[in-house]
C-alpha cells in the first residue's frame, strides 16, 4: 500500500521561512524548506527524514521507503490546453514590455487542464526526475532543474535554457545554432551569475551551454544548461535562508532585469503561480541542494491542471513558443 497517513502541510510566511533556515542552518539541523514564486508562502521542516507530511526525492536522497503504486494500468494523459489566442494576447502584452525595454527576458507560463488516470501519488512514485516533491492532495513536481546547490563553500547553478524536439532532423546542431535560442541562454547565464554575485565571490562559467536529453512520455527533448559557480566566504551555514532569498525568484522561471520583468509576468499571466516556479530544497547539516519547481501538476477542486512555460525574447515566434508550452507538457516515465 501507499503510505496513507499523511498529515496536512504547515505553510509559514515566507520571511519566517528564512528565518528558520538561518537558525538551522546554525545548528547544522537536517531541514527541507519550499518558498512559492511570489516569496509569500512557505513549507518548513527540520529532520525531514523524520516527518512524511511532504514525500521529496532530491538527488537519490528521499524520506520514504519504496512506494507502491495504487494504480498500476498503463497511464493515458490527455492535454487540454487554452488556445493560440489566448495564448498570443499575453504574449503580446510580453512583446510589448520586451519593445520597451522593460525586459530582455521573460518566462511566460501557461496552465493546462490535462485528463490522467493517475493520482498525485501515482504520479510521484512513476516519473523520474533529479528532484520530485509530493504535497498529499495539492500538488506534485518532478523536476530537471537544479536551483542552487551549496557545497564545501561553493554555490552553483545550473540554468536550462533552449529547447528542441530531439527526433527532428540535426536536432543538436539546430539547437546550438539557433539564434533566438542562443540569445535566450546568454541573458540568462548572465543573470545568473550576477544573482550567484549577490551572496558569493569569484563567480564564474565552468562550463557553458552543454545538451541534456530529457525522456518523456511522449518523446525526447534537447535542452541546454550552463554551470555558474561562486564562493561563500564566513560561516554561510547560518545564513541559507538569507543567501536563498536573496537571489529569489529564480532567475530562469522569471527573467531579467528581475522586478520589472516580474511585474510584466503579473500583467500577462493575471493569475498566482504559487509553488509553481517557486524553489523547494534540502539541507543534510553540511550540504544544501536545491530545485526549481518546474514540470509541475496541482489538483484543484478535483481537476488536474500542469503548469510550463518558455523564455521569450524580442526575436521570439509566438507559434513556436507556444508549441514550447505544448511539450513541455509530459510524465518522465
Amino acid at each position: 500500500m501507499f503510505l496513507s497517513n499523511f498529515a496536512t502541510m504547515i505553510e509559514f510566511d515566507a520571511n519566517l521561512v528564512r528565518q528558520k533556515m538561518n537558525i538551522a542552518g546554525q545548528k547544522h539541523i537536517p531541514f527541507l524548506f519550499g518558498v512559492d514564486f511570489e516569496l509569500v508562502k512557505g513549507f518548513f521542516y527540520e529532520n525531514p527524514m523524520e516527518n512524511q507530511s511532504v514525500l521529496f526525492t532530491i538527488d537519490g536522497q528521499c524520506n520514504h521507503p519504496r512506494l507502491q503504486m495504487e494504480n498500476d494500468d498503463l497511464p493515458f494523459f490527455i492535454k487540454n490546453p487554452e488556445s493560440y489566442e489566448s495564448y498570443f494576447s499575453k504574449f503580446q502584452i510580453v512583446r510589448a514590455a520586451l519593445q520597451k525595454g522593460n525586459s530582455f527576458l521573460l518566462n511566460l507560463t501557461e496552465r493546462t487542464a490535462i485528463e490522467c488516470n493517475l493520482t498525485l501519488e501515482d504520479i510521484y512514485c512513476r516519473t523520474h526526475a533529479l528532484y520530485k516533491i509530493l504535497v498529499p492532495g495539492s500538488f506534485v513536481c518532478f523536476s530537471p532543474e537544479t536551483f542552487v546547490r551549496i557545497e564545501s563553500g561553493k554555490i552553483a547553478s545550473y540554468p536550462m535554457k533552449g529547447t528542441i524536439d530531439a527526433s527532428l532532423p540535426h536536432a543538436k546542431e539546430r539547437l546550438m545554432e539557433d539564434y533566438k535560442e542562443t540569445c535566450e541562454h546568454n541573458t540568462i547565464v548572465d543573470l545568473i551569475r550576477n544573482d550567484l554575485s549577490i551572496v558569493a565571490e569569484h563567480v564564474h562559467v565552468r562550463r557553458f551551454r552543454y545538451v541534456d536529453v530529457l525522456k518523456t512520455n511522449e518523446k525526447e527533448l534537447l535542452q541546454t544548461s550552463s554551470d555558474i559557480c561562486g564562493t561563500l566566504t564566513g560561516n554561510y551555514h547560518e545564513h541559507l535562508g538569507d543567501i536563498i532569498f536573496k537571489i529569489l525568484p529564480a532567475g530562469s522561471i522569471s527573467g531579467a532585469p528581475k522586478q520589472s520583468t516580474v511585474n510584466t509576468i503579473r500583467e500577462a499571466e493575471k493569475t498566482k503561480r504559487g509553488y509553481y516556479s517557486g524553489v523547494f530544497g534540502y539541507y543534510d547539516g553540511k550540504t544544501l541542494d536545491s530545485a526549481v519547481m518546474i514540470r509541475y501538476i496541482e489538483k484543484e477542486n478535483g481537476h488536474y491542471y500542469f503548469r510550463s512555460g518558455g523564455g521569450i525574447t524580442i526575436n521570439s515566434c509566438p507559434k513556436e513558443e507556444y508549441q514550447e508550452v505544448l511539450d513541455k507538457i509530459y510524465l518522465p516515465l
